[in-house]
């Protein structure tokens, strides 16, 4: 079992931004994905998944309602983006023993059996996992901060440049960098 760092907090805190800069650290020694807001005249219209292969996908979108097989407040949530392109490129990065970074684990994502699956065997396995984790009760999210071997740690304005140094602290204790 690999080890497990979680990061949690309110939105917009900078979960995603502090993840975007570890894999810039990581560089080619990390896999998996992050969301990125699609924004436009109005403010935020959906969600868009990106591989840190490039490869991208929108996921969630306000113009989904009525039409999205799930929905999270004004987003109607569709995860077959998730399912064909997030959940692969977490496997592969297993598979090829990089760090895998997952942005995120939250609502939207967790309606998918088959990418709450993948993290499953992620986790049961040797590679390390980095991800972000939704702060709101959540069943399945709560017992995966639970976790043997994962860490949690609470993301706020205050500290968030102390923790992206101490990430990279904590992935060179794992031996992801030098």
């Amino acid at each position: 079992m690999g080890p497990i760092l979680l990061l949690t907090g309110r939105p917009g805190v900078g979960k995603t931004t502090l993840l975007r800069r570890v894999a810039e650290a990581l560089g080619d020694r990390a896999g998996g994905f992050y969301t990125e807001e699609i924004r436009g005249p109005g403010g935020r219209l959906g969600f868009r998944l990106v591989t840190l292969d490039g490869r991208s996908a929108v996921f969630a979108h306000v113009d989904w309602i009525g039409r999205a097989p799930y929905r999270v407040g004004r987003y109607g949530v569709d995860v077959a983006p998730l399912e064909r392109l997030g959940v692969p490129a977490l496997r592969a990065a297993a598979a090829a023993a990089k760090v895998v970074l997952v942005d995120e684990i939250g609502k939207m994502e967790l309606f998918s059996e088959t990418f709450r699956q993948a993290l499953e065997e992620i986790a049961d396995g040797p590679p390390i996992l980095m991800a972000t984790i939704t702060p709101s009760p959540h069943p399945w999210a709560d017992a995966f901060k639970r976790r043997p071997g994962a860490t949690l740690w609470t993301l706020t304005p205050a500290h968030r440049e102390a923790l992206f140094s101490r990430a990279l602290d904590w992935l060179r204790g794992h031996g992801a960098l030098p």
